[in-house]
């Protein structure tokens, strides 16, 4: 009877993860997949032009050919102290049966983002935690942080599949997947961060914490924001700007100037992989802000001392208090907000306060005909103007510029979120016609090309911004279920270091 109980029960299990991967492939989203090779000797990403270093996809070599799109991530014990931090994330499939999961499989990779607020002072730094595969061991030991006394540690998840779950100590990290007793957001999940932002937002108040202005761009509109229609898609605010490193071996180490050196120079670790998250923030840090001329805002990285990066909790803080209307927040029919295919308030409030957003009411409404037709319009638009800075820009997707990679984004999260079309859409030199309709239900679930695609590019070290031509990236994307994707990257030599892909 016991045999037959446990049967059942993984039975069930599995159904429930076959049907989460079910829901969030039907969104028709690309993967956003991102492998990074590095030469023996060299340093990570396009500063290894000096080098003479070419970039190359690295995917495992016992990589299935259909990865398994769903995993989960084992949060540790003491999440929001330095031990915590330090301690890796273990990576596992949700479904054993479906297959492993590999963090250095891009198709599969997740990411860990936090950031930390002295509340005596307001100071803000970045700590990305590591992620390494059930069973092993980091190459190289991730650094314990520093904290200051009394830090408030708000951390954040991506994911290059379709589903990350999240298990261990989920109550002593305040740590929210989903919906209680429901379905997973999808590739976003985050610990403590309404806690983080209130802080955060009482120090700003206080005048402590000073988030720096946008700025202005070549274009002379505000330089750009994760809830400006101008960048947004189905599913905003969601996955990390985190980087790791990753060995021919399938092990993992902290994106650190000094495991990088220790990596590239090591007789038994071979070749280096730099791994991504793609995400919007990726794509404004990495890929808009450089083309309008704009400066993404950075904080001290606690791993590794001397250098700045990004972060989602940064690009949210200042949207938070910059961006002007109309303001993109996720509206009730963002896929990762849909329970069973249908609206949940309750999901779409969940969401929203773990990235600063205000709860649905009467200022945000979270009506997806509004988003739809602001999506259209004041996206497009925005979209329209750049063209001039961005058609001579680089693109997350080789043979593709800046501009026609963002019109057909647009395009597709038009699609994807249900909004109706009453024609062909045009070209982005025009808005699209199109007339909102009613968010999809469980019997129609958006569908339809990839949205954000894959966020990969050369990750330059420091120096100048790259161009179309010093930086380009291969990148193939997917419809569920995932394939792994071919991603090559190369560098022309410049005489000086470029800047990192997230500290422009």
């Amino acid at each position: 009877m016991q045999q037959s109980s446990r049967q059942s029960s993984r039975q069930q299990s599995r159904q429930r993860a076959r049907q989460r991967s079910a829901q969030h492939r039907s969104r028709g989203r690309g993967h956003r997949v991102l492998a990074l090779s590095l030469g023996f000797g060299g340093v990570l990403s396009a500063g290894a032009a000096l080098l003479g270093v070419s970039f190359a996809a690295a995917a495992p070599a016992a990589a299935p050919a259909q990865p398994d799109p769903n995993c989960t991530l084992t949060v540790p014990a003491n999440p929001l102290t330095a031990q915590g931090l330090s301690t890796p994330y273990v990576l596992t499939a949700t479904d054993p049966a479906q297959g492993p999961c590999h963090e250095a499989n891009a198709n599969q990779s997740a990411f860990v983002q936090a950031t930390v607020l002295d509340p005596a002072t307001g100071a803000l730094s970045v700590y990305n935690p590591l992620v390494v595969d059930q069973g092993t061991a980091p190459a190289i030991a991730p650094v314990r942080p520093a904290l200051p006394p009394n830090a408030v540690v708000g951390i954040w998840f991506g994911f290059n599949g379709d589903v990350i779950s999240l298990n261990g100590r989920l109550a002593e990290g305040s740590c929210v997947g989903g919906a209680p007793g429901g379905q997973p957001f999808g590739q976003f999940a985050y610990c403590n961060a309404p806690a983080f932002f209130t802080a955060a937002n009482t120090a700003e108040q206080a005048g402590k914490l000073t988030v720096p202005p946008l700025g202005t761009g070549k274009d002379g509109q505000p330089c750009l924001t994760t809830r400006d229609f101008g960048l947004v898609d189905q599913d905003q605010s969601d996955n990390v700007t985190a980087q790791y490193l990753a060995t021919t071996q399938g092990r993992t180490a902290q994106k650190t100037k000094r495991n990088a050196a220790r990596l590239g120079h090591s007789r038994t670790m071979g070749n280096t992989t730099a791994l991504l998250n793609g995400s919007d923030n990726l794509l404004l840090d990495n890929f808009e802000d450089p083309a309008l001329g704009c400066t993404p805002w950075t904080a001290p990285d606690l791993a590794d001392p001397g250098s700045s990066v990004t972060a989602l909790a940064l690009n949210e803080l200042q949207a938070a208090k910059y961006q002007a209307a109309p303001v993109a927040v996720v509206p009730l029919n963002d896929p990762m907000v849909l329970e069973n295919g249908r609206q949940s308030r309750s999901k779409t409030n969940l969401y929203r306060v773990g990235v600063d957003q205000p709860r649905l009411g009467a200022s945000a409404t979270g009506d997806p005909k509004a988003y739809c037709a602001s999506l259209s319009t004041v996206g497009a638009r925005r979209i329209a103007l750049d063209k001039r800075f961005t058609a001579a820009a680089a693109s997350p997707q080789d043979g593709q510029n800046l501009f026609d990679f963002l019109s057909q984004r647009l395009t597709a999260s038009l699609a994807n979120l249900g909004c109706r079309q009453s024609s062909s859409p045009p070209a982005v030199s025009a808005a699209p016609t199109l007339t909102p309709t009613d968010p999809p239900s469980a019997g129609a679930m958006p569908t339809g090309v990839p949205t954000t695609g894959p966020i990969g590019t050369t990750v330059p070290s420091s120096g100048a911004v790259p161009t179309a031509t010093e930086a380009t990236a291969t990148v193939s994307t997917a419809t569920a279920p995932p394939t792994p994707s071919a991603v090559s990257a190369t560098a022309e030599p410049t005489t000086t270091l470029p800047r990192p892909c997230c500290t422009q």
